[in-house]
């Protein structure tokens, strides 16, 4: 859309045709509910008296509320917007289940009320780019209006005035498009009037005057009479799209951002909850240049693009809490490949019941890790929590008393309670050295990043044989793999059975929305009987499913929880752990002493209605 309205009072010309379309528009418009079922006078704004009348009139307040109220109605009215003023009188409906009327019951009550859809915000679904350029930013704060999706045919538009509505022939007639007009919370709309456009200006100044501006290993574009110029990592139009791009994360509850470079775009993306969103689009050289920035907040080489670098970068929130953030490039065919792990301290101070551990599970897990040596070893793949559990195991076995020492590839979080040690192959300190080193520094508790290969578990065992507690990570699909795994990276057998305390395997799946999640109408038999019919386990009464809310997203989950399958080093497991071990019997003897495999562990969490069984089909192995 190349207009962009600024001027209310200076409407553009348009032919009769288009002004007979726009008639036609208006008589379809949802304006006629709006106006016999509105809150206040059409043309004006809402007054906090209207809301006051309009909720006593629908039965939400009583009269008693409505005249106690009237008075500060009149001095707040000016100063804030009507429904923010009595959200903040934090009234009670009359009506059942007497809810708070806070702003975004507010926010519902009056959508309804004007007969228009309720929409919250979601800045990870709103193209910038295109949005603003329906209207300026004067304009959408004129009216207190912020355009949300461009369609074929229509515009759909928040508004936090259903009664102002002077706007919507005007902006159809220029648009020469259907205006769709929904309700969202005036603060949404006021915050996001400033950060769209501030992003979207950033954006159109970092590209203004460059080209192609990416080059690529594989092929480049050679273009006759464009002479691109290369972004600065310190322009300001380039530091605030990063601000913005770390801000949004934070907010999302992002565990991860991309940018991925494309032939003709860039693409930013943020992992949440386990999935990957789309987040923006941007120019191929404005994610050069990004990537250029965050390159040179993590003090990583700038220049060198050929190759894969690491970097750290320690920044806040709005809030002001720490978060850390893992860099790792990649050269691509289109350009540099940058991945950004966001590490939350928070994490660490959180108990077990927070990470999904079950009562029985944390009682085989702490009877584990409060030997006094030996080895114990978490598998699972990337990105199933393995690290948070170690820390936060290490975390809560840490004190006065003892010297806890890690040793990483890289450091994932530091933590002032534990003495870390980074992994540099580039002067031959492996782990296998890493732990030799740490040996000599007199610990109790060492933390060993992976174990990869036969000299860094040689060194693990012989730092559990000399009276040291060694955790440590392996990956492969369950826990009685790990004792086999084990045995194939060399391991003697009476070494490992004589330092292997136990192996936890752990998965993480998405739990429900407390807000939206419902009993599952038709109960998929045959999925939930091959759950749970290898463990003989009896079928709850009631299932869940996602349903999708305001709260959520839309997606019906929030959050994660992980799934723990603990196997404990018996005398029965260690007569079956020889030169040639047979991987079932080891299963089933651990399921005999009390192991609750990662299915049942699922189901389990079904039934208590925290996810769904597709949630753990998706991410459980089978079991054998």
């Amino acid at each position: 859309m190349k207009r962009v309205l600024s001027d209310p009072a200076a409407p553009a010309q348009t032919g009769a045709s288009t002004v007979a379309e726009s008639a036609a528009e208006r008589r379809a418009s949802p304006r006629t509910d709006v106006a016999s079922r509105g809150v206040g006078a059409r043309g004006r704004r809402l007054g906090v008296e209207d809301v006051l009348a309009a909720l006593h009139e629908d039965g939400l307040i009583d009269a008693e509320q409505l005249q106690t109220q009237v008075g500060y109605a009149r001095l707040t009215q000016a100063r804030r917007h009507a429904l923010v003023a009595v959200a903040e009188r934090r009234l009670r409906s009359v009506a059942a289940p007497h809810r708070e009327l806070d702003l975004e019951a507010l926010t519902a009550w009056l959508a309804g009320r004007c007969g228009l859809e309720h929409a919250h915000i979601d800045p990870l679904k709103v193209d910038f780019a295109k949005v603003a350029d329906v209207m300026s930013s004067s304009y959408a704060t004129r009216f207190d209006v912020l355009p949300l999706e461009v369609r074929t045919g229509e515009v759909v538009i928040a508004t936090c005035e259903p009664m102002l509505d002077e706007w919507v022939d005007e902006l159809s007639a220029l648009l020469r498009k259907r205006i769709v007009r929904v309700i969202a919370s005036p603060v949404d709309i006021a915050r996001y009037i400033v950060e769209f456009y501030s992003l979207a200006r950033s954006v159109r100044g970092a590209s203004k005057g460059v080209g192609n501006g990416h080059t690529s290993s594989f092929e480049q574009l050679v273009e006759l009479g464009r002479s691109g110029r290369n972004l600065d990592a310190n322009d300001q139009h380039v530091v605030t799209i990063v601000d913005w791009l770390w801000q949004y994360a934070f907010d999302q509850r992002a565990s991860d951002i991309h940018l991925e470079p494309r032939r003709e775009l860039g693409v930013v993306r943020f992992r949440i909850d386990g999935v990957l969103h789309n987040v923006y689009q941007v120019p191929p050289a404005v994610l050069s240049a990004m990537t250029s920035r965050i390159k040179l907040l993590g003090r990583m080489d700038v220049v060198e693009k050929r190759r894969p670098q690491d970097g750290r970068i320690k920044t806040r929130t709005a809030e002001g809490r720490e978060i850390e953030l893992r860099l790792a490039t990649l050269p691509t065919v289109f350009g540099e490949k940058m991945v950004m792990r966001i590490f939350d301290p928070e994490v660490l101070v959180k108990g077990f019941s927070d990470l999904g551990f079950s009562d029985e599970d944390l009682s085989r897990w702490d009877e584990m890790t409060r030997r006094p040596n030996g080895i114990i070893l978490v598998t699972g793949p990337t990105g199933s929590g393995k690290t948070t559990t170690l820390y936060s195991t290490l975390r809560q076995l840490a004190n006065e008393e003892v010297n806890v020492c890690t040793v990483e590839d890289p450091i994932e979080m530091v933590e002032p309670a534990f003495n870390q040690m980074q992994v540099n192959n580039g002067i031959d300190l492996g782990f296998a050295d890493g732990i030799r080193a740490l040996m000599r520094q007199d610990p109790d508790i060492i933390m060993i990043g992976e174990i990869r290969d036969l000299q860094t578990a040689e060194m693990a065992i012989q730092a559990a044989l000399t009276g040291h507690l060694v955790l440590s990570t392996l990956h492969t699909n369950d826990s009685a793999s790990a004792v086999t795994r084990m045995l194939d990276l060399g391991v003697a057998p009476f070494l490992l059975n004589a330092t292997l305390i136990g192996v936890m395997a752990q998965r993480l799946v998405r739990t429900l929305c407390p807000h939206c999640k419902a009993p599952h109408d038709a109960l998929p038999e045959d999925a939930w009987e091959g759950m749970i019919r290898p463990f003989r386990a009896r079928r709850p009464s009631t299932a869940w499913r996602a349903v999708g809310c305001l709260e959520c997203r839309n997606t019906g989950y929030r959050g994660r929880a992980g799934l723990y399958e603990i196997l404990t080093m018996t005398d029965g497991i260690r007569a079956l752990v020889d030169e040639r071990p047979d991987l079932v019997r080891i299963r089933q003897k651990a399921m005999r002493d009390g192991m609750k495999p990662l299915r049942l562990a699922g189901a389990m969490k079904v039934a208590a209605g925290q996810t769904t069984i597709e949630e753990v089909l998706r991410n459980a192995p089978p079991a054998h």
